[in-house]
């Protein structure tokens, strides 16, 4: 066996290893922050609305801040809309009944009639509340 194959093998192995290891709350609030941006894409005010809490708050790469309310609102007015949202390095780490997403993403957009893409980092803390999860925080840096 080559040296590259089995690097591949080691790498793969390490990867499912990892995976593997995820709770269950991990796992779903890692893809709910997906979905999320799917929603934020195709402008779906009522799903987001479904996993903002009320308290919720944005902070974005510029020092701008908004609320859950700010957010829809903004979007409905046509002020921000996210046309492309990629994801990378995605962790996700439970603590009792909060779970914390944290990785880097391309955005790309318009905000305010001016296109943008930026590369972000970011960290969004969904909370456990009843029988579903909200985001409760999210906060994003600019990466060079």
């Amino acid at each position: 066996m080559n040296m590259r194959f089995t690097f591949l093998l080691m790498a793969f192995g390490l990867c499912t290893t990892l995976l593997a290891q995820q709770t269950p709350a991990e796992k779903f609030v890692a893809n709910l922050a997906q979905q999320k941006n799917k929603w934020l894409i195709a402008q779906r005010y009522d799903s987001l609305r479904n996993i903002l809490d009320a308290r919720c708050l944005y902070v974005h790469s510029n020092g701008w801040t908004q609320n859950a309310t700010e957010v829809i609102a903004d979007m409905q007015s046509g002020k921000l809309r996210y046309q492309k949202i990629h994801f990378s390095d995605v962790q996700a780490r439970q603590f009792e009944s909060m779970v914390i997403v944290t990785g880097k993403g391309q955005f790309e957009g318009n905000m305010q009639g001016k296109t943008f893409a930026i590369q972000l980092a970011f960290t969004e803390v969904y909370v456990k509340r009843k029988a579903s999860w909200k985001l409760v925080s999210r906060h994003a840096c600019k990466i060079e």
